[in-house]
């Protein structure tokens, strides 16, 4: 492993350390002989269970049960205005301060965001976008970022009281937005076999509880213990330690739900199921592709590092179905600070972000790759070296060969049908992309929620490959990770199916044998528990009810359990469709001072380009009997583990430096933690790409022929996919509007090209029914507004989780299986009813057969 000009054995090199313009390709801080921990399985995960499950009645299920698991139907009002071209802006900065004062008041508020994403602060619980190594700005955060600190820093209190006023019924009529609002969780709380209401219930009793009925099962395997992305690496270590310990490798998490096919393709392609990418590299490439990704919304602050790339000279080309704010125009926020900036910011569109846009068919992704790679193959022949690096393919890759076979043996009809664009839009791109050698791709699940997510994700690596594009400077891969610490639960070994090496590790350091057997993924926990095989269902954050497909499916496979556990901030639908039995155990948030035995504690998290740093909670925490995750994890591990305990959890609560210690040992890049986390800005864990170590099975980056599967619509039939609003953080809704794409005080809409809704008959805010067709069966929604919009013809989009009742539960991308979200095959239809308005009124309309 090389060294870093500024490293040595005695000082661990960090972020902040590595020279004034930071890091590049290639550049890393020394972290031992042991490549980093990946536990992605190169082989790829087994065949998936393709049992068609029964389709649930979504339209009837209300009915059937008075706790909805579907959001409320009735409509909040729907005003529509213009799509808008400019993202953030004055908008954005006043959007910041209004929901940061009315949650947390001014001072608290105030504070809160001055301290987050700081060196000596703590981390955003929204996104994983990285903080910049060197110089950070007073307001290190966007919109969304204080949204998700407001939500947490909020005052408001669900405390018993709350509980007592609302049973499970009512509260389940609440919106989602409303649940998020009823404040902060300060008490654990129990629903017994009957009651209506949760009840207060002590720690101890709450505890024991959870043991009692974990250890009344059968088998471990009857359990399962699934984990949200917002979790840091401490708590994340213990759980995963204290499941496998109790006996099972069931540790489902989102991941399976959202990145789960971008490390199925890296990892047997490249040898890291990760991106290779710095923030730095961003700044430097001279090509960035945007794919499936909408930035403004979901990843803000990546448009900072966009806008400095255009600034130095980049060409970004955007590839999505839909024109989104943030691929359009940018006003960085940060230059109102600037008197020299303000005013040519004020009055300007901003910096332009994307030089050709690629308004691609859902799950075309793959052809517009294929098709660009075409070009490039065709124009190296006429140049020869000019535009492929063969002297990389030459030294650093297997499969060349095969996979030019493959791209020139498809022809250019399947590439326009598939992508929806012409053979000349995708000359556009590759006419950008050929004289260059600095290209980054970004990533996000508008590729790998299709069904085709892994094969487009391995025609990114083609690309790159193709290009010498891996392990330099300003260029490589940069899957853009959706929740802060998704990346690092995952090399915590919050995983289904572990290494060997991993699981020895374990055994080395505390003396027990882990389970060897993999356990359920996401998709198959779900089955699991619809059939009835699994008792307990335990959540690590999260709203599980809600991120997942087929929501009726789910929320049955939930009441089947004989207890479900929430470890939560705040409440939401997820906690009210459970178990026999069911707990909310409250916890401390990213922002919540966590003092402990030996002082106050801080954890850690991992971004979406490795950098793990720390998290040091800066408010007082309301007044109530919230614990750290850390603190319940041990309670309910010393309660059920009894004489299988070989774990000091009192020790790991009282300090988690001693955890930091544990992981030391256990998991390779880590070694000196406590010493480097302490660093200003944290440190880089090792990537083999990012220096052409590519740590796959025969050592060399792999390119890979792919079949470019096509799945035939019938006619009448649409592709939806569902998308996030921007007043939005996964299910956690702020509220009601969705600004940049015009949509205001309404959630239950649907977006369709203007010619499919006249070939339907369907108007403007007219009602419509929507039914998902997937192997013979149906599922079908009622009434959802239609809204004309600027998607390709054949496609629609609709907001999650409202439209997730649409997906059906065994439909999976394939090899990752994961559950495709933006690839479901719907039919719609008018219905004679009610066309919302501004007001929330409406007017009958006629309605053509």
């Amino acid at each position: 492993m090389e060294k870093t000009p500024n490293s040595d054995e005695h000082k661990p090199v960090v972020p902040a350390d590595q020279g004034a313009t930071g890091p590049h390709s290639g550049d890393r801080p020394d972290q031992g002989a042991l490549p980093a921990n990946d536990h992605y399985d190169p082989q790829g995960k087994p065949d998936a269970d393709k049992r068609v499950f029964p389709a649930p009645d979504n339209v009837r299920a209300k009915n059937r049960n008075p706790v909805l698991a579907q959001p409320p139907e009735a409509f909040t009002g729907l005003t529509l205005g213009k799509p808008a071209t400019v993202a953030a802006g004055v908008k954005a900065v006043l959007k910041s301060m209004e929901f940061s004062w009315s949650e947390a008041g001014v001072s608290r508020g105030t504070h809160a965001l001055l301290k987050l994403n700081q060196k000596d602060g703590f981390d955003c619980s929204s996104c994983a976008w990285p903080d910049p190594d060197e110089h950070r700005s007073v307001a290190e955060f966007c919109e969304n970022g204080a949204k998700a600190t407001a939500s947490d820093a909020d005052t408001r209190r669900a405390d018993p009281d709350f509980f007592a006023r609302h049973s499970l019924v009512a509260l389940s009529h609440m919106t989602d937005r409303d649940l998020n609002n009823a404040g902060r969780l300060t008490h654990p709380m129990v629903l017994r076999p009957g009651d209506t209401h949760y009840r207060q219930i002590s720690w101890p009793d709450a505890f024991q509880l959870v043991a009692d009925e974990l250890n009344a099962l059968k088998s471990p395997d009857e359990a399962i213990f699934y984990t949200s992305g917002k979790v840091p690496n401490e708590p994340a270590f213990l759980y995963q330690l204290f499941v496998r310990q109790f006996g099972t490798n069931n540790l489902p998490d989102c991941s399976n739900m959202c990145h789960e096919s971008s490390g199925s393709a890296l990892s047997p392609t490249l040898g890291l199921g990760k991106g290779s990418v710095t923030l730095n590299d961003i700044h430097e490439a001279e090509v960035i592709l945007i794919m499936g990704q909408n930035p403004g919304t979901n990843h803000p602050r990546m448009l900072t590092a966009l806008q400095m790339a255009k600034r130095n000279g980049a060409k970004i080309i955007a590839v999505n179905p839909l024109h989104e704010a943030g691929l359009s125009h940018f006003k960085n926020p940060q230059d109102f600070m600037n008197p020299i900036k303000a005013i040519g910011t004020l009055f300007s569109n901003g910096t332009p972000i994307t030089d050709l846009f690629l308004q691609v068919r859902i799950n075309g992704d793959m052809a517009v790759l294929r098709g660009i790679m075409k070009h490039l193959l065709a124009a190296d022949e006429a140049a020869p070296g000019t535009v492929v690096d063969h002297d990389f393919i030459r030294e650093y890759t297997t499969t060349y060969d095969d996979f030019v076979e493959t791209i020139r043996n498809t022809s250019w009809e399947d590439i326009e049908e598939m992508s929806g664009l012409t053979r000349a839009q995708l000359k556009e791109a590759a006419d950008i992309i050929g004289p260059k050698q600095k290209i980054v791709t970004c990533w996000a699940m508008g590729l790998t929620q299709q069904k085709n997510g892994v094969m487009s994700i391995q025609e990114i690596v083609n690309l790159h490959l193709l290009k010498g594009a891996v392990g330099k400077p300003g260029a490589g891969t940069c899957p853009v990770r959706g929740h802060s610490n998704v990346q690092g639960d995952r090399t915590m070994g919050i995983w289904e199916r572990p290494h060997a090496e991993f699981l020895d590790a374990l055994k080395k350091e505390f003396n027990f044998e882990p389970p060897r057997e993999h356990g359920f993924d996401t998709v198959e926990s779900i089955k699991a528990m619809y059939e009835g095989k699994t008792g307990v269902f335990i959540s690590l954050g999260g709203n599980f009810l809600s991120a997942s497909p087929d929501t009726e499916f789910v929320a049955e496979a939930l009441r089947k359990q004989r207890l479900t556990a929430f470890v939560s901030t705040k409440l939401n639908r997820g906690h009210l469709v459970t178990g026999r039995t069911s707990l909310i155990l409250p916890c401390l948030t990213h922002v919540d001072i966590d003092m402990q035995k030996s002082g106050h504690q801080f954890t850690s998290c991992e971004n979406s380009m490795g950098v793990v740093s720390q998290n040091k909670g800066i408010l007082r925490p309301l007044e109530g009997e919230m614990l750290s995750e850390v603190a319940i994890i041990s309670g309910i591990a010393i309660a059920t583990l009894g004489d299988k305990n070989t774990t000091d959890w009192v020790g790991f609560t009282e300090n988690y430096d001693t955890i930091r210690d544990a992981v030391d040992r256990v998991i390779p890049g880590f070694e000196k933690f406590n010493e480097k986390i302490r660093q200003p800005g944290g440190f880089y864990l090792p990537n083999g790409p990012r220096e052409r170590n590519f740590t796959t099975e025969n050592g060399k980056a792999n390119f890979t022929v792919t079949d470019m599967v096509r799945h035939d619509i019938a006619p009448d039939q649409l592709v939806l996919m569902t998308i996030r609003s921007h007043d939005q953080f996964n299910t956690t809704i702020y509220d009601y509007n969705d600004r940049y794409r015009g949509v205001y005080n309404e959630r239950r809409v649907i977006f369709m090209n203007a010619s499919d809704m006249a070939d339907r008959g369907i108007a403007e805010r007219q009602l419509v029914d929507i039914t998902s067709h997937f192997e013979g069966q149906t599922r079908k929604l009622e009434k959802f507004i239609a809204i004309p919009y600027n998607i390709p013809r054949g496609n629609t989009a609709a907001y999650y989780p409202e439209a997730n009742p649409l997906v059906p539960v065994a439909s999976v991308a394939y090899i990752s299986n994961t559950p495709t979200s933006k690839f479901v095959v719907i039919t719609v239809e008018p219905v004679t009813e009610l066309v919302a308005t501004g007001n929330g009124m409406g007017e009958r309309v006629a309605v053509t057969a």
